[in-house]
């Protein structure tokens, strides 16, 4: 009996999960998982897809009502939050968050289902988001792997986007294509929806997630000014809520990138009142509305 209540010690409780001494882990949070459909209120149609099998990363693609078979589409690759280590490309709500940006935007969203941690350590997450990024990229000329990529996809207008940690990863996924290229493709833009970068509580829950972290200077917590500066967009779209955590680490990404000498266009919109995420979870709600709309304006910009 005594073994046992040993074994159930807890080692480590973060605000999403909780370690016990025997290993297992104990999240607060479950995910729900939806299977694609196609929208019957917007026409848009959705698929899932498979990058690489080792490792498992998959996707969930969204193609718009096409008005003109002529016409290629802007493409948004979408990251979602959930603290690195809940949520899912293929939940109900995330799915009609990218459906209605689809819709909206008139784009081809893809929506990557990256490893979670602490299962998965930091960094496959966002070795996971890259290899997906690199696998739309593999669409160039028109003969990847995926129809809807090949015959609608202007791979010229390519936009990275998250929430919350999804925020983190697509600023990663930008100074990547900074520093490593990406043929193929022109990345125009990046939003990020109040994005982590550190500076929290959280921070001893992501270096537990991120055994090989490198501290909490670690250029994924905390973006290095090199990274500012190669970020390999031309504009980048912050949004923070004035309730939220997060506000402040949101407000200091958007003033470190302004002095980094990256010479893009960086813009910040802050939701008064609003916590964090608030948008996905009401999408009926006239804030949340709002904040799409910016969203999509600054997609149409491109």
């Amino acid at each position: 009996m005594g073994s046992q209540t040993t074994q159930n010690q807890i080692l480590h409780e973060f605000r999403f999960f909780r370690v016990h001494k025997n290993g297992h882990i104990e999240k607060f949070q479950s995910t729900e998982k939806t299977p694609p459909f196609d929208d019957r209120v917007t026409g848009v149609q959705s698929k899932d897809i498979v990058v690489s099998s080792e490792p498992a990363i998959s996707a969930r693609i969204f193609l718009p009502k096409i008005q003109d078979p002529t016409r290629k589409l802007p493409v948004l690759f979408y990251v979602h939050g959930g603290g690195f280590c809940f949520e899912s490309a293929f939940s109900p709500k995330l799915h009609n968050y990218v459906t209605t940006l689809s819709s909206e935007a008139d784009v081809i969203a893809v929506s990557v289902e990256y490893r979670l941690a602490p299962e998965h350590p930091i960094p496959a997450c966002y070795e996971d988001s890259w290899a997906a990024l690199q696998w739309v990229a593999s669409h160039a000329k028109r003969n990847g792997p995926e129809a809807w990529l090949n015959e609608h996809a202007d791979l010229d207008r390519v936009f990275v986007a998250g929430d919350s940690a999804g925020g983190n990863i697509s600023h990663y996924l930008a100074s990547r294509v900074g520093s490593d290229g990406l043929p193929g493709v022109k990345l125009v833009g990046a939003v990020l929806v109040h994005p982590y970068f550190g500076g929290t509580d959280d921070d001893k829950m992501w270096l537990y997630m991120y055994p090989g972290n490198g501290g909490l200077q670690d250029p994924k917590l905390k973006p290095a000014v090199e990274d500012l500066a190669r970020l390999g967009c031309e504009r980048v779209l912050v949004f923070v809520a004035q309730k939220d955590h997060l506000r402040e680490v949101g407000w200091t990404y958007y003033e470190e990138l302004k002095k980094s000498g990256w010479g893009g266009n960086v813009e910040i919109v802050e939701n008064e009142g609003e916590e964090h995420c608030f948008h996905i979870e009401d999408l009926s709600y006239v804030k949340a509305q709002a904040l799409i709309k910016r969203f999509v304006s600054f997609l149409k910009e491109g």
